[in-house]
C-alpha cells in the first residue's frame, strides 16, 4: 500500500500527506488479499468498513437461497463497495466475491457521522469524497436497471453495449465481464445471450472476441 497511490485515489482526493497518515490511522486503515472467488463479504452481515480496490476487481452480486444469481456492478482497481452500508450499518443484502486474486484497503468509517467526534480537516473531505463516489454507484445502479429494461435479448445487449461506448468514447472497447457474468448482469439465459451475440456478429452489427467488442455502424 503506496501512500504516494492513495493521495491520488478519489477516496483520499485533496488531502495533504499529513491529513492522509492520520486519516488511514482513524479509520484503522488494513490491506487484505483474496483469491479468485472468495467471497469478501455476505449478504445477511453487517460492516462498518469501506473496501476499495488495491489490485485486481469484485463483483456485486445477489446471490438467493434457491441458486439464483444476479451480477449488479464490476468494481475495478482504484473503485470502492460498501460505503453506503458502512455508514448506515444496514444488513448487506449483497455478496461481494473477488472476480480475480485481489488485493483490498479497508477502512473503518462507522465513527464518521458521530457528531461528539472531534472534527479534523480530513474527516471534512473524505466524507465530501464518500458522497461523490455513492452518487457514481447510483449512476451505475441506474444504467443496470436502462440496460435490463428492453424486454428482448438483443434489446439488452444493444442497451448494454451502447452504454459502454458512450462511456468509453469509442467504438472499440473491452467489457469488464466474462460470458456468464454479462448474462447475470443482464438477466439473460447464458446460452440464449450467446446465440444472439452471434447473430448479431452475423448480421455486420458487432465483432467480438471474448471481452472485447467492436460496434459496426451499418447502413
Amino acid at each position: 500500500m503506496e501512500i504516494n497511490d492513495l493521495e491520488k485515489s478519489r477516496l483520499f482526493r485533496g488531502m495533504t500527506p499529513k491529513e492522509l497518515s492520520s486519516c488511514l490511522d482513524s479509520l484503522e486503515a488494513m490491506e487484505k488479499k483474496y483469491r479468485k472467488d472468495a467471497v469478501i463479504l455476505h449478504a445477511g452481515e453487517r460492516t462498518s468498513k469501506i473496501g476499495m480496490v488495491l489490485s485486481g476487481s469484485v463483483t456485486i452480486e445477489s446471490n438467493d437461497i434457491w441458486g439464483n444469481r444476479t451480477v449488479l456492478s464490476h468494481v475495478g482497481k482504484n473503485q470502492y463497495f460498501a460505503e453506503t452500508y458502512a455508514l448506515l450499518g444496514e444488513v448487506l443484502l449483497v455478496d461481494v466475491r473477488a472476480n480475480e486474486d485481489c488485493r483490498i484497503l479497508f477502512c473503518n468509517i462507522k465513527n464518521l457521522l458521530d457528531d461528539s467526534k472531534k472534527s479534523s480537516p480530513w474527516k471534512e473531505k473524505l466524507l465530501k469524497n464518500i458522497l461523490i463516489i455513492s452518487s457514481q454507484k447510483n449512476l451505475v445502479l441506474s444504467g443496470r436497471s436502462f440496460n435490463t429494461s428492453p424486454k428482448s435479448c438483443r434489446g439488452r445487449l444493444l442497451s448494454y453495449l451502447n452504454a459502454i461506448a458512450l462511456q468509453t468514447g469509442s467504438n472499440e472497447f473491452d467489457i469488464p465481464f466474462n460470458r456468464q457474468q454479462l448474462a447475470d448482469y443482464l438477466n439473460l439465459e447464458r446460452t440464449n445471450m450467446s446465440k444472439e451475440l452471434s447473430h448479431m456478429r452475423d448480421e455486420g452489427l458487432i465483432e467480438y472476441r471474448k471481452s472485447h467488442f467492436k460496434l459496426l455502424k451499418t447502413d
